[in-house]
């Protein structure tokens, strides 16, 4: 199993725990008879709602971008990884930042096809940029989405 999928389910399961211990909180206030101790109990069951959310939505992102790179591999469409390392293993920035004019371009001149934009989030998050990184992937999301479905293919989000 990978480093990162062992990180994910770490912080899922820390966060689930949190909202079961907030829940049960939240309960004991509810229950109390002060009306402003139970408005603060319902209250405090908002937040594990929002972190419920939060985390599927996150859940759902990385399954769905990880589907895309799969595919991706199994078509041998993805880059070939032989950028230099820093010691810490992740892929020097510098050579990231290189690497990057020749994805942006590609996902230029085919603003419609996943695959462009998918590299596009891996040359993103070589090159450091992890915010681009992820927003490259959603949009490759979006346009697979759109493509499987039949659906007219989104804007470009600027």
């Amino acid at each position: 199993m990978k480093r990162g999928a062992i990180a994910v389910i770490v912080m899922a399961g820390l966060l689930l725990l949190w909202m079961v211990f907030t829940v049960q909180y939240a309960v004991i206030l509810i229950l109390d008879p002060n009306a402003i101790v139970k408005v603060m109990g319902f209250a405090l069951i908002v937040m594990p709602a929002i972190g419920l959310w939060w985390l599927v939505l996150e859940l759902r992102f990385v399954l769905r971008g990880d589907q895309l790179l799969r595919r991706l591999g199994t078509e041998g469409a993805l880059p070939v990884d032989d950028l230099p390392r820093l010691a810490s293993g992740r892929i020097d920035p510098e050579a990231g930042r290189a690497e990057f004019p020749r994805y942006q371009a590609e996902a230029e001149a085919a603003p419609d096809s996943w695959r462009a934009w998918a590299r596009l989030s891996l040359a993103y998050d070589a090159a450091g940029d992890r915010g681009r990184a992820r927003w490259a992937m959603r949009r490759a999301i979006k346009l697979d989405s759109a493509q499987r479905h039949g659906r007219p293919v989104p804007a470009a989000e600027v």
